[in-house]
């Protein structure tokens, strides 16, 4: 049943007005709750624990209009890219600081099962669309576009996502801070009447996995997982239908694809042997999140949505689904945000490739800190996505904090043989003892110790080209300071 997040459905404007009153009745207790509206609409600020002071808020607030409007999104072939972000995209919304935008998001890999993932959804037909004659998105990727030059496919399949949007933020210019809430994430429900009530995602233990080249006996193979979720969300887990070992499929073009080698190729399952005894018994705790989130870069026209960067991206962090707030620094006139890469669920380190990529609806509210306003907060010297939840700060360390820029021409080649572990610990150290040294007034040396005993490391993932590591501290930690 559509809930507000189906334009097809011939009682859509009923039911998303219906949706609306829900979201203003939830967002009531968000600001309920620690995190607290100072000012009105722009603020987070509570008693102190929030990147946004009493003072920002107020200002923010008073820049902003004074009613808030809310804006739909769905995901077609007319309101994606797929698999890069661009400056030069024409926005397909416009909003003003404050509003709410509820967006469609595609997981890239529903052609790994159609009949469960694209069947009967005339938003993911219109993107998977693929004959002999066309494709409904053609380009996939920043690569070349010309076919006397690609091999594989149109963008060449450097960048993978299924990206909706962009959204362009009035007023929003390099030097600012885009503040992104997200107020809701829900998987998308089947549309196949056979599968009514469930939603679906695919795991693909790739050849880029971090696994790959380390498997028992020396085996190369490329499998992909398909698990069911509950749509209504009833179920706070997913569990593992079947999996298959991927063998050489050719797209409807003619070209062979022996390893999963470009995005949403079809998948022919009477060449697989498919395996429903998998994983018997195991319920994976459901953690709806969005792989990659983020702005759009300055630096060149086109760029691989797999690597993220300064002003955000491919971070895939499982913390960035609901009741999260992200802070990114604006590059372009705009901001030009776009949402994709959605995950029901994903481990820290993402190890085999991908998560559970299952397509989602998220609800955020885009709020606009001008670069006048933060002189003196702890977002003025913000260059890095960071991420906020009512009880946490997280920066995110990257092993190149902006690859596009350190690796010059090549970078988008280049990045992908040059990332570690070790760069990326060193570049989330730095960003938390700048965090702690800025916000905290703390000196370096309390920094440091306090790093070592309070502050929690993780490997964020380690295949996305520019790999990541974050660190979380913990806000009641300087509660003894309120």
């Amino acid at each position: 049943m559509c809930q507000g997040d189906d334009p097809s459905c011939p009682e859509f404007g009923l039911h998303y007005e219906a949706l609306k009153r829900d979201l203003a009745s939830e967002r009531r207790s968000f600001l309920k709750s620690s995190f607290v509206a100072a000012g009105g609409l722009a603020g987070l600020a509570a008693g102190g624990m929030s990147l946004v002071t009493p003072a920002l808020a107020q200002a923010t607030a008073a820049k902003a209009p004074a009613t808030r409007k809310h804006h739909y999104l769905p995901a077609n072939a007319d309101t994606v890219h797929w698999g890069y972000f661009s400056k030069t995209l024409k926005p397909r919304v416009e909003c003003d600081s404050g509003d709410i935008v509820t967006i469609e998001t595609l997981t890239h890999h529903a052609n790994d099962d159609a009949e469960r993932m694209v069947q009967g959804d005339e938003g993911a037909e219109s993107v998977f669309l693929w004959t002999k004659d066309k494709k409904g998105v053609d380009r996939r990727g920043a690569g070349p576009t010309d076919p006397k030059v690609y091999k594989k496919g149109s963008g060449e399949g450097q960048g993978v996502h299924v990206m909706t949007g962009p959204v362009y933020v009035r007023g929003a210019e390099p030097g600012d801070v885009l503040e992104v809430r997200i107020l809701d994430c829900a998987p998308r429900a089947c549309a196949n009447p056979a599968f009514k009530g469930k939603s679906f995602g695919s795991n693909a233990a790739a050849w880029w996995g971090y696994h790959y080249n380390d498997m028992l006996g020396g085996q190369k193979r490329e499998v992909v997982t398909i698990y069911e979720v509950d749509a209504s969300g009833a179920k706070s887990w997913a569990q593992a239908v079947y999996n298959f070992k991927w063998v050489p499929q050719t797209d409807p073009f003619g070209v062979e694809h022996a390893t999963i080698d470009y995005p949403g190729v079809p998948v022919d399952h009477s060449k697989t042997a498919r395996n429903f005894d998998v994983l018997k018994g195991v319920r994976i705790p459901i953690r709806p999140h969005f792989g990659t989130l983020g702005l759009a870069p300055a630096e060149v026209d086109f760029v691989d949505t797999i690597p993220p960067n300064w002003v955000g991206g491919n971070i895939d962090n499982w913390r960035i689904g609901k009741g999260a707030t992200m802070y990114y620094p604006v590059a372009v006139e705009g901001g030009l945000l776009s949402v994709g890469d959605p995950h029901a669920s994903q481990g820290d380190s993402e190890l085999c490739g991908t998560a559970i990529e299952c397509s989602l609806t998220g609800v955020f509210q885009l709020i606009l800190h001008k670069k006048a306003d933060l002189a003196g907060t702890p977002l003025e010297e913000l260059n890095y996505p960071m991420l906020e939840t009512k009880d946490e700060w997280l920066v995110h360390g990257f092993s190149f904090a902006n690859y596009l820029k350190e690796l010059g021409s090549d970078a988008q080649s280049a990045i992908y043989g040059k990332s570690s572990v070790d760069l990326a610990m060193r570049d989330a150290f730095r960003k938390m003892r700048h965090f702690l040294m800025t916000t905290q007034k703390l000196t370096e040396d309390e920094a440091v110790s306090l790093m070592s005993i309070a502050v929690d490391f993780g490997v964020t993932q380690v295949v996305d080209g520019n790999w990541g590591v974050h660190a979380i501290v913990k806000k009641d930690l300087f509660a003894g300071r309120v």
